[in-house]
C-alpha cells in the first residue's frame, strides 16, 4: 500500500498559520493586559518576564521537566499496555467485560489527590514508581474504553466475509478487529499524553524528589516567585506538546491508510 503524500506548502499554511497567529495575538494581549491594568507580578507575570525567567532558570527547570517526563512516560506506557491487554480480554469474553467495567469506572472516578498519598505510602514518597502508578491509573481507563469500542464495533459484513473464508478467531482479531481498533486506540493515546503530564505534576505536589517539576512549581509558588513557577509551567506545556506530537508521528507510521492521515496530508 502506497504511503500518503507529503502535505503541500498550502496545506501546511492553511493548517498551522492561523493557530500560530492566534497564539502570538494571545501572548501580545496578555502582555498588554498586564501593563494597561497594572496587574502585580505576583498575581500574573508578563509573558516577557516569564521568558526572561525561563532563560535564567533554564538549567534548573529543563532537567526538572525531563525528570517529570520520565515519570509521565513510564506511567503512560504502563497504563497503555495494561489497558490494551484488558481490552483484548474483555472483547474476547463478555463475562470478563461485565465484571471489569464497573471496577474500571470506579478507578477512573478516583481523583489524583486521593491516589497520591496512597501510592506514596506504597512505594515511597521519592520513588518514581509512585508517580508512574498514578499516571498509569489515569491513562488506563480511556485506553481500555476506546480499545474495547474499536474491537467490538466492527461491521457485521466484515466478520461474515472473514467467516466465509473459514478464518480462525485469531485471524479475525488480527486482520479485522485490531485494524478497526487502531484509530480508537490512538485517539485515546493522544488524550493520554496530556493526562499523563498533568497526573505526574499534580502527584508531585504531595511530595517527591526535589528534582521534580511539580516540587519546583509548588516551592516557587509558596515563595511568591510566580515568574519562576510560570517558567516551569512553560516547560510542562512544551513537554506535553512534544509528547503528543511523538504519538501522532507513531500514528502516521502505523496506520498511513486511515482517512484522517490522508486528510492531513491533503490527499
Amino acid at each position: 500500500m502506497a504511503a500518503p503524500a507529503r502535505p503541500s506548502l498550502g496545506v501546511i499554511t492553511k493548517r498551522y498559520v492561523p493557530a500560530a497567529l492566534i497564539f502570538v495575538a494571545g501572548i501580545a494581549l496578555w502582555e498588554l493586559f498586564v501593563v494597561v491594568f497594572g496587574i502585580k507580578g505576583f498575581l500574573l507575570p508578563r509573558p516577557s518576564r516569564i521568558a526572561t525567567t525561563f532563560v535564567a532558570e533554564f538549567t534548573v527547570v529543563v532537567p526538572a521537566g525531563w525528570f517529570t517526563m520520565r515519570e509521565a512516560m513510564g506511567g503512560f506506557v504502563m497504563g497503555s499496555v495494561f489497558g490494551v491487554l484488558i481490552a483484548l480480554t474483555t472483547a474476547r469474553w463478555t463475562v470478563v467485560k461485565d465484571g471489569l467495567m464497573p471496577f474500571a469506572i470506579a478507578v477512573n472516578a478516583t481523583p489524583i489527590i486521593a491516589l497520591a498519598p496512597i501510592m506514596n505510602n506504597w512505594f515511597g514518597i521519592t520513588n518514581p514508581m509512585a508517580k508512574m502508578s498514578i499516571v498509569a491509573v489515569i491513562v488506563f481507563f480511556p485506553v481500555m474504553i476506546n480499545m474495547v469500542r474499536g474491537l467490538t464495533e466492527v461491521e457485521s459484513r466484515q466478520i461474515e466475509l472473514m467467516q466465509s473464508y473459514a478464518s480462525t478467531p485469531r485471524e479475525l482479531l488480527l486482520k479485522v478487529r485490531v485494524p478497526n481498533a487502531l484509530p480508537y486506540l490512538f485517539s485515546a493515546l493522544k488524550v493520554g499524553t496530556t493526562l499523563s503530564v498533568i497526573a505526574a505534576i499534580v502527584s508531585e505536589y504531595f511530595g517527591g524528589s526535589r528534582d521534580a517539576l511539580g516540587i519546583y512549581i509548588s516551592q516557587q509558588a509558596s515563595l511568591f516567585h510566580f515568574a519562576e513557577a510560570w517558567a516551569a509551567i512553560l516547560v510542562a506545556s512544551f513537554s506535553g506538546i512534544v509528547f503528543y506530537l511523538l504519538v501522532s508521528l507513531v500514528e502516521r507510521a502505523v496506520m498511513p491508510w486511515h482517512s484522517s492521515i490522508r486528510n492531513v496530508a491533503g490527499t
